[in-house]
C-alpha cells in the first residue's frame, strides 16, 4: 500500500485567507495549509491579530513571511511561534515587481548567502521548522547547478526543508500571472535535486491538478504542494483522502453543511458574505448545477443583508439541500 507524504496547499495572495482555510480544511484533514504571504513590515507596523490569527481547527497550519532584514524575519518568526504556528516559511517565490522592490521573494535566490544567513537566525529564535518555499530559477539563475547552489548554502546553515515551484521565475518582463504559467515546468529538476540531496526534505509545487499526479510526484520526492487547482477545484482535495484509505468520503454537500457554522460566525462579526463565499465558488466544479451554484453566489452574495439563505439557495441549483 502506497504510504503518504507531505501534501500541501500553497500560500496564495488574496487567496488563501482564514476563511478559506476553514473551509479547505473540512475538504481535507491531512493537509497542511498555509497563509498568505504576510510581509514582515506588515505584522512590524500593522494590525498583528488580523493578519495572524487562525482556528484551532487550521492545524497543521504554517505562516508564510515575506521579507529580508534579519532582524525584522526574527522578530515575526517569533510572533508566528507565539500565535501558535506550525511551521514558518520563507517566502522565495513570489516575483512581482512590487515584492522586488521591497527585496522580497523570489529576487532574494540571487543572494543565497543573505537567505542562509536569515533562516540560520529564525531556526535559532523559534522551536518551530522553518521551511523555504523558491523557485528552481531567476533570470541569469537558470540551471539546475545555480538551484543547487542555494538549496545547498542554506542547507548548510541547518535548514532542511524546501519547497520547489518547479518553473523559474523571469523578473523582468513577465507578471506574477505569467510567470505561473509562461516558464515551462521542469519536474525533473526537483526530482534530481530530491537525488542528489537525499537528506533533505524535497516538495515540488507548479500545475499538479490530480490525485494520481500526486501519486507520480509522491514516486520522487518528499511532498507535493498544490497552487491554484486546489481553490478551482477545491474536491480535488477531498479525493486526495484516498491517497490515506479513506473509503467513504464527505460529498460537496457534506462539506458545505459542516461550513455553515463558520459561516454563520463570520457573519455575525460583520463580515460580508461574498468575503467568504468566493472562496467556495469551485466546490461544485464539472458538477451538476455547478454554474448555476456559482451564478447565486456571485449575483447576490454581495448584497447587503446577505446571509446563510444564500448559500442554501445557491446549494439547492445543485439539488442539494443543506
Amino acid at each position: 500500500m502506497l504510504t503518504p507524504k507531505n501534501l500541501s496547499v500553497a500560500p496564495m495572495m488574496d487567496w488563501t485567507t482564514r476563511a478559506a482555510r476553514n473551509f479547505l480544511r473540512l475538504c481535507n484533514p491531512q493537509v497542511r495549509l498555509y497563509t498568505e504571504m504576510v510581509t514582515t513590515q506588515a505584522l512590524i507596523y500593522g494590525d498583528v491579530p488580523r493578519h495572524l490569527r487562525f482556528e484551532a481547527e487550521e492545524h497543521p497550519i504554517a505562516l508564510q513571511l515575506g521579507g529580508s532584514d534579519l532582524k525584522d524575519l526574527v522578530h515575526c518568526a517569533k510572533l508566528g511561534e507565539d500565535w501558535g504556528y506550525d511551521e514558518i516559511n520563507l517566502n522565495v517565490g513570489c516575483p512581482s515587481d512590487r515584492v522586488q522592490q521591497g527585496r522580497i521573494g523570489a529576487c532574494l535566490m540571487a543572494e543565497p548567502a543573505h537567505v542562509a544567513e536569515v533562516v540560520a537566525a529564525m531556526q535559532a529564535a523559534v522551536s518551530v521548522p522553518v521551511t523555504v518555499k523558491h523557485r528552481i530559477g531567476i533570470d541569469g539563475l537558470e540551471h539546475y547547478d545555480d538551484m543547487l547552489n542555494f538549496v545547498d548554502t542554506v542547507a548548510a546553515q541547518g535548514c532542511k526543508h524546501f519547497i520547489v515551484h518547479a518553473r523559474i521565475a523571469i523578473l523582468a518582463g513577465l507578471s506574477p500571472k505569467e510567470n505561473r504559467e509562461v516558464p515551462p515546468l521542469r519536474y525533473t529538476d526537483v526530482y534530481r535535486l530530491k537525488q542528489d540531496r537525499p537528506d533533505l526534505c524535497i516538495e515540488i509545487n507548479g500545475g499538479i491538478k490530480t490525485v494520481d499526479e500526486i501519486v507520480g510526484h509522491w514516486q520522487h520526492t518528499d511532498g507535493v504542494m498544490i497552487g491554484r487547482e486546489a481553490y478551482h477545484n477545491p474536491y480535488l482535495l477531498t479525493q486526495a483522502q484516498t491517497l490515506w484509505g479513506a473509503t467513504d468520503l464527505p460529498s460537496r454537500a457534506d462539506i458545505l453543511q459542516a461550513y455553515l457554522p463558520f459561516v454563520e460566525k463570520e457573519l455575525a462579526s460583520g463580515v460580508p458574505l461574498n468575503q467568504i463565499t468566493r472562496h467556495i465558488l469551485g466546490l461544485f466544479l464539472g458538477m451538476p448545477g455547478g454554474r448555476r451554484f456559482r451564478q447565486v453566489l456571485s449575483t447576490r452574495a454581495h448584497l447587503p443583508g446577505a446571509g446563510l439563505e444564500v448559500l442554501r439557495d445557491a446549494a439547492a441549483q445543485t439539488e442539494q439541500i443543506i
